[in-house]
């Protein structure tokens, strides 16, 4: 047996030492997605109608577009963060490496993408 108590060497963050700081982003996300997703509900409500030019409309104010860009990181940070969990309990060996690639590559596309049309219409482009 090595120095120390049992219960001393249990203690800490598990195998790979950043399980707290993995299980934090997932609160902070969840609990970021829940205020920005009850914001964009109310807004949607507001709306006179949700007709295209009515959300182009208010998409291209700064006070709807930043929160929007806000929601979009928060949600694909919040899927890769839940998926990676999924990956890493259930899928083993090569397969596992090429799941977390896929998912690298889908959340971050998928944000880019969603990223890419805010701007494009809070920027005023056609």
């Amino acid at each position: 047996m090595g120095a120390g108590t049992e219960l001393g060497r249990v203690r800490g963050l598990g195998a790979a030492k950043d399980g707290v700081h993995h299980w934090w982003l997932q609160r902070v996300t969840a609990v970021g997605n829940l205020i920005l997703m009850l914001w964009f509900v109310l807004s949607l409500v507001r709306l006179p109608s949700l007709d295209y030019a009515s959300v182009v409309l208010w998409l291209r104010q700064p006070v709807a577009a930043v929160p929007m860009l806000l929601l979009i990181v928060s949600v694909f940070w919040h899927l890769r963060l839940g998926v990676q969990v999924l990956i890493e309990d259930y899928v083993h060996g090569a397969p596992r490496v090429l799941a977390m690639l896929a998912l690298n590559f889908y959340a971050l596309a998928g944000a880019a993408a969603a990223v890419f049309a805010v701007l494009k219409i809070a920027l005023g482009a056609a």
